[in-house]
């Protein structure tokens, strides 16, 4: 083997080749396809680039293969909570890969998104994986084009761009307010925050579940624009009850809103679940230690991160393969916060 000064200049994989007594091919094989390489050569490489702090290029392995091997991820957050369990679920699914994810985080701005799609698709990326189905017509436009594979997460509808894997967030507030019929409440509020177009989904099947029973009052509707936290939805409470004191119960947007409720309401001295039932949305862990309980839309976080992923590498080399949309659907976890009926 020929000894190489990695302090000389940039190691190359020429370098790495010679030090592994390999060809480069096989070199570049070992890195991006290393299921096609004998354990032998691997070993040897693997030690070379070791040894000698080799780095490969992306943006060259990208002009040679017209992609490189990441995997881009835009969400509109990284401070919440709902999408730490989508990033758990795709980096343990990318662990089990030759890719790596690169992250955007675009702060619910739809420019935003725009430029960093823009960006991703420059660097040629193995796939994307973008959160939402609700974005501009330019974004749509480019992820249209992208020479790589799409999956949107995190919401269902009837044209995605290309795969799709999430939920029904209509869906999931209409069971909602069924089960909160179910309980004895009548006049039934909505508090949201934030209301991005998921959120704005969720409001629509608050809305048509009521109305379709007659039971749908606009005053009974709470939205602000401002991010959700727990003090906003002990404030939001407190707004909802000046405008409808009659609300005997509140679906909350997330459970964020819904812990602030659950709080406000202790400190007025209502009664929960007997005078105000309260459900989130979300099913965070938290929900499960408040007292009461919080009743909440469970939603598939993690299957939906780690479904992106995998479904991503079933079609990365198969562009032939149609688009799909797999819904896992949400599930309502009652709990005492909502238990009128026991």
């Amino acid at each position: 083997m020929k000894e190489i000064d990695p302090k000389r200049s940039a190691v190359t994989m020429v370098d790495v080749a010679e030090a592994a007594g390999v060809s480069a091919i096989t070199v570049s094989r070992s890195i991006r396809r290393p299921e096609l390489v004998s354990e032998e050569a691997r070993l040897r490489v693997a030690a070379a680039i070791e040894r000698l702090g080799y780095v490969p290029d992306a943006a060259a392995s990208a002009l040679a293969s017209k992609r490189t091997d990441v995997v881009g991820l835009l969400v509109p957050s990284l401070t919440n909570s709902v999408f730490s369990e989508v990033l758990r679920g795709i980096y343990d699914a990318v662990e089990e890969t030759p890719y790596s994810v690169q992250i955007g985080n675009f702060r619910y701005s739809p420019s935003g998104e725009e430029r960093l799609i823009r960006t991703f698709l420059r660097q040629k990326p193995a796939g994307m994986i973008v959160a939402g189905l609700d974005q501009t017509d330019s974004s749509r436009a480019m992820l249209e084009r992208a020479e790589c594979r799409v999956v949107q997460i995190m919401d269902q509808g009837p044209a995605p761009v290309d795969l799709a894997i999430g939920f029904s967030h209509r869906d999931g507030a209409v069971s909602a307010v069924e089960h909160l019929l179910e309980q004895g409440y009548e006049r039934i509020g909505f508090m949201g925050a934030r209301m991005d177009p998921r959120s704005q989904r969720r409001l629509a099947g608050f809305t048509e579940a009521l109305k379709a029973r007659g039971l749908f009052e606009a005053r009974r509707v709470v939205t602000t624009p401002a991010a959700s936290t727990v003090g906003l939805g002990g404030q939001l409470l407190g707004d909802l009850l000046a405008r409808a004191p009659e609300v005997d119960a509140v679906f909350c947007n997330n459970d964020d809103l819904a812990a602030g409720a659950l709080l406000e309401a202790a400190r007025r001295g209502i009664e929960v679940p007997r005078q105000l039932g309260i459900c989130g949305f979300n099913d965070l862990e938290m929900s499960r230690f408040l007292n009461p309980a919080l009743s909440s839309v469970a939603t598939p976080r993690y299957r939906i991160g780690r479904g992106a992923l995998e479904l991503l590498m079933q079609v990365i080399d198969a562009p032939e393969e149609k688009p799909e949309a797999v819904d896992l659907g949400t599930e309502i976890k009652a709990r005492a916060s909502t238990a009128r009926r026991g």
